[in-house]
């Protein structure tokens, strides 16, 4: 692997298919990588709040072996108490690897740069590389495979949705998007998605009507309707997205027996019932648990 994991796009599909590979390794056999990080520290920058992504990376980095080191926003207030550049470089004669979770994207590009470490991208405004490689990874474990299937994101076009569209060009997962006309994904990344897409079979779809877009779907995804910055939204956010919830209703447009996915947070009663969450057919929890086994064996790949 390069040495960060900033973005999906950047990984190749043997990249992706030998963390895929590790991460399986690491869920059946836990015991086998005890070790494997020994005596190796991880710094997790964390502007935003957290909880997966937060106790993952440290419960991962402790199982290998290592260390974690916590430092949130009252720390370091990056670009303000200290430029991103400057504690790039003194972490980098400090740790073995950088954690950052954050707003812009070129927060992330920034630390890269300057960092002689692996900088890991835990989320920014943009993009949300951890949470898309947790999420096939569950989508493997539950159909063997990608060919023929097809995933369902209905809401806000973010940086999930980014990366979901980065991944599943990649991987072959057919991927359906359904979002209101104004909160559509980002053009440039689906222009890119799209061309990634022709070389390995994906078809990805845009729509506006969530029907047409869970039609013969297998899996159906949904995230916030307002993250992380977008509060004020919130209001204006719920009215938009109204018709987009997914519902018994929705899921009876689905393929039968249909899985339901959420990155989480959920704002149940919002963009997903409680009843579909608590469904048979919801596998929330344990790709929520996927992204600890994701993240150990990023860690192995970049640290090791």
């Amino acid at each position: 692997m390069k040495k960060d994991l900033i973005c999906i796009k950047y990984l190749s599909l043997g990249e992706i298919n030998e963390i895929l590979k590790l991460s399986a390794e690491l869920k059946e056999y836990p015991g086998r990588f005890s070790r494997t990080l020994s005596a190796k520290s991880l710094a997790l920058i964390f502007e935003k709040p957290s909880n997966r992504t937060y106790v993952s990376f440290q419960v991962g980095m402790y199982e290998l072996g290592g260390n974690s080191i916590y430092l949130g926003p009252e720390h370091i207030k990056l670009g303000v108490r200290e430029t991103v550049k400057d504690v790039a470089r003194t972490l980098s004669r400090y740790v073995h690897g950088i954690v950052l979770r954050t707003f812009a994207q070129e927060t992330v590009l920034e630390m890269a740069k300057y960092a002689s470490v692996p900088v890991i991208n835990g989320l920014s405004d943009l993009v949300h590389p951890c949470q898309a490689l947790a999420d096939i990874l569950t989508v493997r474990e539950k159909f063997s495979g990608f060919k023929n299937i097809t995933l369902a994101y209905i809401g806000d076009g973010n940086n999930v949705c980014h990366s979901l569209l980065y991944i599943c060009a990649k991987v072959g997962l057919n991927l359906n998007i359904a979002t209101p006309s104004k909160y559509a994904p980002d053009s440039n990344i689906v222009r890119e998605s799209l061309l990634l897409a022709k070389e390995s079979g994906a078809k990805i779809c845009l729509f506006h009507d969530p029907k047409k877009a869970v039609c013969a779907a297998n899996v159906l995804y949904t995230d916030v309707w307002a993250s992380m910055g977008q509060e004020k939204e919130a209001s204006l956010r719920s009215r938009t997205f109204r018709a987009f919830q997914i519902n018994s209703n929705l899921l009876k447009a689905a393929k039968k027996g249909a899985l339901i996915m959420h990155c989480l947070p959920a704002h149940r009663g919002q963009e997903i019932t409680h009843e579909v969450i608590e469904s048979r057919n919801s596998v929330v929890f344990e790709q929520a648990e996927n992204r600890m086994h994701v993240q150990k064996a990023i860690l192995i790949k970049l640290l090791k």
